[in-house]
């Protein structure tokens, strides 16, 4: 099978491919990132983001996206502190992925793909 396409033929929001089913609005649209990658990518790009904005950004509900942070912290790939009356949140990404067949990779490295800024250390902040 052949995958070529063009940079003209990816749409900006989904990285994906104009035409695809994503685009053309059909029932089977997926995505290669999950919604937990998505929350954390949103937190590694701004730590003290509220996750009503997160839950907007990756159109999910904020109630999921407050189920993918409990998930996320008592995983311990965030830990979460309370500000005032707002939470910020660090990220821990020298933590490997889960699955097997990724396990050796650092999640630092998925987020320095999507937020452009190198994430290390095992109790990392966001870096402006």
């Amino acid at each position: 099978m052949n995958y070529q396409h063009s940079a003209a033929d990816t749409t900006p929001a989904e990285g994906g491919v104009r035409g695809s089913a994503a685009d053309d609005g059909s029932a089977s649209s997926w995505s290669f990132l999950t919604h937990h990658a998505r929350v954390l990518v949103e937190i590694a790009r701004d730590p003290e983001v509220r996750l009503r904005d997160v839950a907007a950004s990756i159109g999910a509900t904020e109630r999921t996206v407050q189920a993918i942070v409990r998930d996320l912290c008592e995983s311990g790939y965030l830990t979460r502190a309370r500000v005032g009356r707002r939470n910020t949140y660090a990220l821990h990404p020298d933590l490997n992925f889960r699955r097997p067949s990724e396990a050796g990779v650092p999640i630092g490295r998925l987020l320095q793909l999507f937020t452009g800024q190198p994430l290390t250390g095992p109790s990392h902040e966001h870096q402006t």
